[in-house]
């Protein structure tokens, strides 16, 4: 078992009632998460508590009213696999940044310069959120916050999210690893025409355009056919 001056409170609440144990904070994200992690190394104690600062504890009544078990392993599972846990302050900083950047990144792959059409560098999207003072919701994932974001964006620099339907045409000698290409973005219609060639139609983000026919263009020196078929 892990060191208690490092523990920290996974928590759930059944019936009207809390229900605590003390774990190591890593230890127990990671047993969250599904990985190969020993429940002994993620307890502090085999104790349930109400409340594990003032050391109060349930009845087993209780016990078995909400858990249907008085077994503290048993119980402890599902706290940490159903329950929520107490951060430490050094993993909200981690969780904040690592959903800033994926913020960052879902805006730069799916939005537009309105200006140019073009997708804005990342570092131009972290400026105008630093500009905006956006702060980073904890209880949010990424993907909900995206919207309020980039309406935050928009007075800054300008922004819209874009998706394109693009019809693509490959000659015959570079179809077989173009198609490869093309099923790795969302690919709704393809066809082989009598002369070997292939003509399909991708659905993309607007900031991805430019990667696709990167790919592309290197795959066919720069032979590739294509015309946007709608915005939207």
């Amino acid at each position: 078992m892990t060191d208690i001056t490092s523990a920290v409170e996974a928590r759930i609440k059944r019936q009207g009632k809390q229900y605590e144990v003390l774990v190591d904070c890593d230890k127990a994200l990671e047993f969250k998460q599904g990985k190969k992690v020993m429940l002994d190394d993620v307890l502090v104690t085999n104790e349930i508590f109400h409340e594990a600062k003032r050391g109060l504890k349930p009845a087993e009544k209780d016990l078995l009213a909400a858990f249907k078990t008085t077994d503290p392993q048993q119980i402890a599972t599902i706290i940490l696999k159903e329950g929520e846990i107490q951060l430490t302050q050094k993993h909200r900083e981690k969780e904040r940044e690592e959903k800033r950047k994926r913020l960052i990144d879902i805006i730069h792959k799916y939005a537009i310069d309105t200006k140019t059409g073009l997708p804005h560098p990342p570092s131009r999207i972290e400026a105008a959120m630093e500009q905006a003072r956006i702060k980073i919701d904890e209880s949010k994932t990424a993907e909900d916050q995206v919207e309020t974001i980039l309406n935050a964006l928009k007075p800054i620099i300008p922004i819209k999210f874009e998706t394109r339907l693009i019809e693509i045409k490959i000659q015959p000698q570079y179809a077989g690893p173009a198609f490869r290409i093309l099923k790795k973005y969302k690919l709704l219609k393809s066809e082989w025409l009598n002369d070997g060639s292939l003509l399909g139609n991708v659905e993309i983000p607007a900031g991805l355009q430019e990667d696709l026919f990167t790919e592309l263009n290197k795959l066919t020196h720069g032979s590739v056919e294509s015309k946007i078929l709608k915005t939207t």
